[in-house]
């Protein structure tokens, strides 16, 4: 049986290997044939994986219901980032086009703590409302337009932003936006001193979840800072759904494989 994940995350990468792994080390009629395609945009680094590599989306393929069909694809599993709502959605419209499954992972949302001061925002019209007030935000919710930003930095209270991404803008940037390449894993003691080398008083991020770019909200709470979320966007809803990524590998071995392998000590996401 072929598999499609799509991926784009650490956890996308870990249960691609552990499901390649399963496939590789099939034996015995009992067994199906299990096969990974692993999926991503490839936008900010291409992941070394043992399984077969489909990078830079399905338009190439004439669209993923397309790709599903030409390829013998039995099963969709969704590994994406929370906030990739477009691949998600379409993943689930796809599956149902040609009558396959779609599982769907994503790991939990962070949850605010005593001494967080936290507020979502949902859309770019609320974000700019609330954004009105501080001096100089720390922006690491990804990419943004030029026009948000140009609307950010006309603000009366806005003296200038920090933008920090892991692929270059592809505008140029006035002097009053530092911008800040960088890929997490990033480290508690490195966060709480960009916030103060920047005298941030807000942190911009999406709610992505994972321990990869969490140190940036402990070093707010911290510091007193406050942090203004994106709201999760709303998925359709896939056949399954799962938020911790052993129940997931056992389900789809369950479902797909027959036999348990586990997950080794999973690495920190990239994802801002």
């Amino acid at each position: 049986m072929k598999i499609l994940l799509l991926g784009g995350t650490a956890d996308a990468r870990h249960l691609a290997d552990a499901l390649h792994k399963k496939g590789q080390n099939q034996s015995g009629l009992n067994h199906s044939k299990l096969n990974v395609i692993y999926s991503l945009a490839g936008l900010v680094r291409i992941p070394k994986v043992d399984c077969q590599l489909v990078v830079g989306g399905f338009t190439q393929f004439g669209g993923l219901a397309q790709y599903l069909k030409d390829n013998n694809i039995g099963a969709i599993l969704d590994v994406t980032h929370p906030y990739a709502q477009t691949m998600s959605s379409k993943a689930v419209i796809a599956a149902k086009d040609v009558g396959i499954p779609c599982w769907r992972f994503h790991r939990p949302a962070w949850q605010q703590e005593e001494g967080d001061n936290w507020q979502d925002y949902q859309d770019e019209a609320d974000l700019l409302a609330q954004l009105d007030g501080f001096r100089v935000p720390l922006l690491s919710a990804g990419q943004m337009s030029e026009a948000l930003l140009k609307r950010i930095m006309q603000l009366p209270s806005i003296e200038r932003i920090v933008w920090r991404t892991a692929v270059e803008p592809k505008f140029s940037l006035p002097d009053n936006i530092d911008w800040i390449k960088a890929i997490g894993p990033f480290a508690l003691e490195d966060e709480r001193q960009l916030l103060v080398a920047h005298s941030i008083d807000v942190i911009v991020s999406k709610n992505s979840g994972g321990s990869a770019t969490y140190s940036k909200l402990e070093a707010a709470r911290e510091l007193s800072i406050s942090v203004l979320l994106h709201a999760r966007p709303i998925l359709p809803d896939a056949d399954r759904e799962f938020s911790d990524t052993e129940e997931c590998l056992q389900a789809c071995l369950a479902a797909w494989g027959n036999t348990s392998i586990h997950i080794k000590h999973q690495q920190k996401d990239s994802q801002q």
